[in-house]
């Protein structure tokens, strides 16, 4: 053949999808997701609408996809420098910065289409809120200026169930805000925990990273300080009677283990135990909204049945 492509030019589709899908973060907007769906679920006594909450997953994911391609594009040559996240194709040079900006829009503009006319307009508003938080407020301002950056931010990342109760509700109240209390002070020991084994990335990147601008002792010390609030936070689903005893157990025994995790890398530091932390505190969350759901499901089936 006279002619030639390129392999740099010659991009299959299903190539070029997952370069897109990649940009969303899957495993980062699954967790937020199934948060959101949790709240969904413990608005209300029984099942949800079903259309309700169909349309509402598709919505919160499509904007939270969205945020997520608009930090892969901010932090493109940050990306560029760490192990981490050297593989993201904005950091590769796979797709342009038109490419990804579009897509992030593309992608907020339908999710917050579908939130306003299927779900509520108050779900919409909440949601756009969060994408500004986390795309605009943390990842442009925050990030970069101060290592309490994952601290401010984590508010924003703290909403999915929110946006979930909201969603089915129409509204809020106390034991929403509870389920966001709890994400955003689960926040920091993660992230830390990442950072702490992944200093020297940050470093590299320039990032204001606690690890990075007060040592890893100290950072050791906050991550097990808030495992210790956190682990209190986890109890106010039983105090405030949103959940029961199932719940309760299962708190206090995730609790008991990312704070021995905490202490351990506190007291002896390495950076397997780090990892072995960070992978900890994401079951600890997922397990523990599970707890909730089965709690609420449960729970009074275990008392109908005592009473009878």
């Amino acid at each position: 053949m006279s002619e030639t492509v390129s392999t740099s030019a010659a991009v299959s589709m299903p190539s070029r999808v997952r370069q897109y899908y990649a940009l969303t973060k899957p495993r980062v907007v699954q967790l937020i997701v199934f948060c959101a769906v949790i709240g969904m679920l413990l608005a209300v006594p029984g099942l949800p609408d079903p259309k309700t909450a169909l349309a509402a997953t598709a919505g919160i994911w499509l904007v939270a996809a969205a945020a997520a391609a608009f930090n892969c594009l901010v932090e493109q040559r940050i990306d560029a420098k760490m192990a981490r996240t050297a593989w993201r194709p904005t950091a590769k040079g796979e797709l342009t910065n038109t490419q990804t900006l579009l897509f992030s829009t593309v992608l907020c503009g339908i999710g917050s289409a579908v939130l306003y006319v299927l779900v509520n307009p108050l779900t919409m508003w909440l949601t756009f809120a969060t994408f500004v938080g986390y795309a605009v407020i943390y990842t442009v301002i925050l990030k970069p200026l101060t290592p309490q950056n994952i601290v401010i931010g984590g508010a924003s990342g703290a909403m999915p169930p929110v946006l979930g109760w909201a969603a089915i509700r129409g509204d809020l109240s106390g034991d929403a805000w509870i389920l966001c209390l709890i994400i955003f002070l689960w926040t920091p020991p993660h992230f830390w925990a990442l950072a702490l084994y992944r200093v020297e990335d940050y470093r590299k990147s320039g990032l204001p990273m606690l690890p990075v601008t007060h040592g890893s002792e100290f950072t050791r010390l906050q991550v097990f300080l808030y495992t210790l609030v956190l682990f209190a936070s986890t109890l106010l689903p039983f105090v405030s009677g949103m959940s029961s005893y199932v719940y309760l157990v299962s708190a206090v025994l995730l609790g008991a283990g990312f704070t021995g995790y905490a202490w351990k890398l506190w007291r002896s530091y390495s950076d397997t135990l780090a990892r072995k932390t960070f992978r900890f505190s994401i079951i600890h969350l997922s397990l523990l909204f599970a707890a909730l759901l089965v709690d609420h499901y449960v729970s009074p089936l275990i008392w109908h049945n005592a009473a009878r």
